[in-house]
């Protein structure tokens, strides 16, 4: 009060209010943090070489096995398991982009409840398969590890979802370009009467 100019700077506040969110804890698996850790990343980066080995999420075909609770994602051509469900960094629904309305369904003629969702891609945390076509590049083509089919995009500066949010940066692989893997669970099925 005694210096009214001064401020706290909100870059410090950003982090304060991340750690609110997070129920005042680091929590390093949170979807918050993952995009709060990619866009310092940007910055302290510049140049996208060399990048910290934690960043990008473990490959789903280097592990043993994924756990049952989480959902796989396998290429839809090739069937390789690309990332796990906890590798999906969401993000608030923005409002549509008006941009080209002319040529889309109405809200009105548009079928609600249908499976027709507004985000038609997924935004992930980098994965190992996709470092060498990320290092020292901003933006490009993500494409499939074993058969090269293309999966989606990225760009460090970011990329607009389908939704209209704009997510920064992005690793956007399309849900038409996927299919979801759920394991089954091993011990719930009835035993057999004899």
């Amino acid at each position: 009060s005694s210096r009214p100019r001064r401020r706290v700077n909100p870059g410090f506040q950003g982090q304060l209010k991340l750690y609110e969110a997070m129920g005042c804890a680091v929590d390093s698996s949170s979807a918050l943090y993952k995009r709060y850790r990619l866009q310092m990343l940007t910055e302290r980066y510049p140049e996208l070489q060399d990048l910290p080995r934690e960043v990008f999420a473990v490959d789903p075909t280097n592990l043993c096995q994924t756990p049952n609770t989480e959902v796989l994602y396998r290429c839809r051509k090739c069937r390789r398991a690309l990332f796990r469900s906890s590798s999906i960094l969401s993000h608030a629904e923005g409002s549509r982009p008006t941009a080209f309305a002319h040529k889309r369904i109405t809200d009105s003629t548009q079928l609600v409840g249908d499976g027709h969702e507004k985000c038609t891609s997924y935004f992930t945390e980098p994965v190992q398969w996709m470092e060498p076509v990320l290092l020292g590049v901003m933006e490009g083509q993500l494409l499939c590890p074993k058969c090269a089919s293309k999966l989606g995009s990225f760009s460090w500066r970011g990329e607009q979802c389908s939704c209209g949010r704009w997510v920064t940066p992005a690793f956007q692989i399309h849900k038409s370009r996927v299919d979801e893997v759920r394991t089954l669970p091993v011990g719930n099925f009835p035993a057999a009467k004899t």
